[in-house]
C-alpha cells in the first residue's frame, strides 16, 4: 500500500434491473456519476478522510474502507453486512453504506453532505464495538474525535 491514510472510500453503482426500461437506466448512471462527485470530486469526502494517518491510531488497522453502494438491488442489500469481518491479515475493514433515492438524492447538497458525514461517523461507532471485541490497539475514540473535527 503506497499511501498511509487509515480511511478509504469505495463506490459501486447499480445501472438498474435488467428489466429495467433506458430511462431508468440513465437517470441510475446519472446518479452514480453525481455521487461519485461527493465522494472524488472538488468538495469530495475522500480528500477530506485522507488527512487521517493509520500510525496515529495503532497498529491493528491500516484501512478502514467506507463502502458507499449506489441504488443497490435488494438482493445486494440483503447480503450486506453492517460491518464486515476484520481482515486481520490485511490489517482492513469494510463497512458498507447504502445511498439511494430516499436518503440522498431527494435531498438538498447540504443534507447530502450530512447524510454522509452521519454514516460515517455512525458506522464507526459500530468499528468500535469491533475493536473491543478483537482487543484491537486502534484508538478508535481519539479517531472519531479527529473525524467529527474535519468534518465540520
Amino acid at each position: 500500500m503506497s499511501d498511509n491514510n487509515i480511511l478509504g472510500c469505495y463506490v459501486s453503482t447499480t445501472i438498474g434491473n435488467f428489466g429495467d426500461g433506458q430511462q431508468a437506466q440513465d437517470l441510475a448512471t446519472e446518479q452514480g456519476k453525481l455521487f461519485r462527485t461527493y465522494i472524488w470530486g472538488e468538495k469530495g469526502m475522500c480528500d477530506t478522510l485522507k488527512k487521517l494517518r493509520y500510525e496515529d491510531y495503532g497498529k491493528d488497522m491500516i484501512l478502514i474502507l467506507f463502502q458507499f453502494y449506489v441504488n443497490p438491488l435488494p438482493i445486494q442489500v440483503q447480503n450486506l453486512s453492517e460491518i464486515e469481518s476484520y481482515r486481520k491479515k490485511e490489517k482492513s475493514i469494510g463497512i458498507p453504506i447504502i445511498v439511494n433515492n430516499e436518503n440522498f438524492f431527494s435531498k438538498s447538497e447540504e443534507e447530502r453532505y450530512n447524510f454522509l458525514k452521519q454514516s460515517i461517523l455512525q458506522k464507526l461507532e459500530l468499528l468500535a464495538e469491533v475493536v473491543k471485541r478483537k482487543k484491537l490497539d486502534t484508538k478508535i475514540e481519539m479517531l472519531k474525535s479527529d473525524l467529527q473535527k474535519i468534518l465540520i
